[in-house]
Formats: C-alpha cells, sequence, structure tokens
C-alpha cells in the first residue's frame, strides 16, 4: 500500500492550536543524592536487576502516595 492509497476521510484535520498545547509533561528531572540503606535492604533491590534505583523511587513514591491520603 502506497500513502496515495490511505483513506484519510475519517481523521478530522488539526488546526494551529492543537500543535500549541502539549500532549504530556515530561517528568520531572529527579535529583541526585546520598541515601545510607541498610545493606539487606540494597542486596534486595540489586538484586532484582537493573534499574534498581528506580524501583527503590518508585517505592518511596508509594509511601508518600499512601500517606498523603491518610492525612
Amino acid at each position: 500500500m502506497t500513502d496515495r492509497d490511505i483513506d484519510y476521510s475519517d481523521i478530522p484535520r488539526l488546526d494551529d492550536s492543537f500543535f500549541k498545547r502539549p500532549l504530556a509533561e515530561l517528568p520531572k528531572p529527579k535529583m541526585p543524592i546520598t541515601i545510607r540503606v541498610d545493606p539487606e535492604i540494597l542486596e534486595w533491590f540489586r538484586g532484582k536487576g537493573a534499574r534498581y534505583q528506580t524501583r527503590i523511587n518508585a517505592v518511596l513514591k508509594a509511601y508518600v502516595h499512601a500517606h498523603k491520603k491518610a492525612s
């Protein structure tokens, strides 16, 4: 199929205002910090594979959200 064969008739036309608003927000950059954790905590997260720091952040974020709802 070529581009010429594609039927675009059911797609609404987009004007300039569509392209002026963002479709998604970019995530805020993470802040580098130094934190001390128990060795078994670090070993457990590292044992789950790559991106263990991302998982630690996700756990902390879930904790914060859970406690925001509780208060």
